[in-house]
């Protein structure tokens, strides 16, 4: 095998691995997905590069250079425990009524505010109306 080939499968594997990788974060919700610059949070969609890391992992061991397999053995290791604290957290439909609850509070807080200026207005000409009378 010649350099040139070398160079190429280790850019292809490479190119392999940075693929399953950006896949798990964006389906950790941990980066924006790029086709609709939105967070987006799927634990069983995030399971499959994370499960096909670790299984390239264990079956090129012994293939790798000593360097490939740190790294990878690294990203593998960082991906679960990443996956296994997203599962820890609340759904993220619990976050989004959250969000929602305390968008509406601060709507009705500003809705409430807004009405009390109308009334002290009206109550103000209601005074000045009174008292021309």
């Amino acid at each position: 095998m010649s350099l040139e080939n070398k160079l190429t499968e280790e850019q292809l594997f490479d190119q392999l691995i940075s693929s399953l990788v950006h896949s798990a974060w964006v389906s950790l919700g941990k980066i924006k997905n790029p086709m609709n610059d939105a967070l987006e949070r799927d634990l069983d969609q995030a399971s499959v590069p994370i499960d096909m890391l670790d299984m390239l992992y264990n079956r090129m061991s012994g293939n790798l250079s000593e360097n490939e397999e740190e790294y990878l053995g690294h990203l593998v290791r960082e991906l679960k425990m990443n996956f296994v604290e997203e599962k820890n957290k609340p759904a993220e439909d619990n976050k989004e009524d959250a969000e929602n609850e305390n968008s509406k509070q601060k709507e009705n807080e500003d809705s409430t505010v807004a009405d009390e200026k109308r009334e002290n207005k009206n109550s103000g000409k209601d005074k000045k109306n009174g008292a021309t009378e």
